[in-house]
């Protein structure tokens, strides 16, 4: 039996009081990948941990990504393979004959809030805003996911060159970074990623509802700007939306990782 004076152990202490940040999506689940990988990095720093999970994982989001846009390139689009780029073509020659004076206009602010300025200020001012707050989890989820997609982005347009559709276009950016969509692929890493951090502590079905809803018409907005301007095609664009969710499972997988490790260290 217990003596009088022992006290039951008290329950973990809240997670924000260490700086972390308690939104479920961001905890290890028992048993998951990033348990065990936590166990495996335990002798070092929870920081230290975040930046080698990060730098493996986007070697291999990197490489996937090269390997699909190979697929896409030289497979799907080919003419000695499935042969699809004409029909591929053929939708942004639909929008560009439909091309008017408040559609381009639609289509510049689309492009904005799908690349810069609009992302990186965005991710910035959440991540200081975290950082003041100690949510160091959240901080590094806003910045490095937006970073580990752009830096797949470049690598993929690098490897896998692809020249954009055969239009007039609305900008003036490389001929052959046509694959991924790197306007997609950011859109989805941040706003996706945002609310799918913020959902996991919504209790109401609607709320989640409206939330995931004006993230996909937001992503929506700027695929559909990015190929009426004849930047991407369409298969370009769903490139960018496995990049973006490959990004968001990433920081994901990270975040658990170092948030594991954090735990770990303060029991011992």
């Amino acid at each position: 039996m217990r003596r009088p004076s022992e006290t039951a152990p008290e329950p973990d202490a809240d997670p924000s009081s260490s700086g972390r940040s308690v939104l479920p999506a961001l905890v290890a689940r028992p048993g998951g990948p990033a348990e065990r990988l936590a166990r495996a990095l335990g002798s070092h720093h929870p920081a230290l941990v975040f930046f080698i999970v990060l730098l493996g994982g986007f070697l291999l989001l990197a490489a996937a990504s090269v390997l699909l846009g190979l697929f896409v390139v030289h497979v799907l689009a080919s003419s000695s393979g499935l042969g699809l780029a004409g029909t591929d073509e053929s939708v942004n020659e639909t929008l560009a004959r439909h091309r008017d004076g408040t559609l381009t206009t639609l289509s510049e602010i689309g492009s904005q809030v799908g690349g810069a300025p609009v992302l990186p200020i965005l991710v910035g001012l959440i991540g200081i805003a975290c950082a003041i707050a100690r949510r160091w989890l959240v901080a590094a989820f806003a910045v490095f996911v937006l970073t580990a997609e752009s830096a797949t982005y470049r690598v993929t347009t690098l490897v896998v060159p692809r020249d954009r559709p055969h239009v007039h276009r609305l900008e003036g950016l490389p001929v052959d970074a046509s694959y991924p969509s790197g306007h997609t692929a950011a859109s989805v890493a941040v706003y996706s990623g945002l609310v799918l951090l913020l959902t996991t502590r919504f209790t109401s079905t609607l709320s989640k509802a409206l939330a995931w809803t004006g993230a996909i018409l937001l992503t929506t907005f700027v695929a559909l700007s990015r190929m009426y301007r004849g930047m991407h095609h369409p298969l370009d664009v769903a490139g960018g939306v496995l990049v973006g969710i490959g990004a968001i499972l990433l920081l994901l997988l990270a975040c658990r990782t170092a948030g594991a490790v954090a735990e770990r260290r303060e029991r011992a």
